[in-house]
């Protein structure tokens, strides 16, 4: 089969020949051969159905670490992670159409209904943690297989919501800036040692007794700023002082729930 240079491949393809050399640096689309004396790129017309998904997925605003992850994949798990970026990319824009009504209604002196804040003591307990710096679009990756690990019958936790495991944000994140994020998970006492020993990975740490306030977020909001705002605002109204590393505990898995089924809870801690 005939080669192409990179300049007739970045023609048929659509693609300029700066961003084909970007995705063969990124292990992308690496070209079919290249010159062992001079560097120059050959591509195969085979690799045309691929650099043209490449175009497409970019168009998209897909991330190039996520596009390689998606060709990656045989073609119909393809058109599944297609569906889960694209449902999370309309969960952000409405995200963004709430955030635009929250300033907007600042800038006009109008007040915007915030949640229902409720609080709470929770008991001093045994916690099993681990954490890693992530964007805001990492958290689904690190925490889902640890969520689904240490939820279940085999972690002897204690009852009620003081046994849930939940996510503890150490900063502000973004898409474009990471922050701490460490996945927590009750554990009772007296199971501790047995547990940590399974999981020398994460490390045990006691979580005071102490007073948290608290907002239920449903699904159709848990995208958006309301929960941290009602928060912050009940917290200046009250004179409150608290930890501002927020919790957040999942109730439901949000992919089986309706927008009006309450998935987490947002905490916060009081001094």
């Amino acid at each position: 089969m005939e080669l192409l240079t990179i300049g007739a491949f970045a023609r048929l393809s659509r693609l300029s020949p700066k961003a084909l050399r970007l995705y063969d640096d990124l292990g992308l689309l690496p070209p079919e051969h290249v010159d062992g004396d001079t560097g120059y790129r050959w591509y195969s017309p085979a690799q045309l159905a691929r650099a043209r998904q490449v175009s497409w997925l970019r168009q998209l605003d897909m991330p190039l670490a996520r596009i390689r992850k998606v060709l990656d994949l045989p073609p119909p798990a393809r058109a599944d992670e297609l569906e889960a970026y694209w449902h999370e990319r309309e969960q952000g824009r409405r995200a963004q159409r709430e955030l635009v009504g929250f300033l907007v209604n600042q800038l006009r002196g109008k007040g915007n209904t915030m949640y229902e804040v409720s609080v709470r003591d929770m008991p001093a307990r045994s916690l099993l943690t681990v954490g890693e710096q992530l964007r805001a679009d990492q958290i689904g990756e690190f925490a889902s297989p640890l969520f689904t690990l240490f939820g279940g019958p085999g972690i002897p936790r204690p009852e009620g919501i003081a046994g849930v495991p939940f996510l503890r944000y150490h900063g502000e994140m973004s898409n474009d800036s990471d922050a701490l994020v460490e996945f927590c998970c009750p554990v009772d006492d007296a199971a501790v040692e047995e547990v940590a020993g399974r999981h020398p990975d994460m490390t045990v740490t006691v979580d005071r007794a102490g007073r948290e306030a608290f907002v239920s977020v449903p699904k159709a909001d848990m995208m958006t700023v309301l929960g941290f705002e009602s928060l912050n605002q009940w917290v200046l109204d009250h004179d409150e002082r608290a930890d501002w590393k927020p919790r957040q505990t999942f109730l439901l898995d949000p992919t089986g729930a309706e927008d009006t089924d309450v998935v987490y809870q947002l905490a916060i801690r009081l001094s």
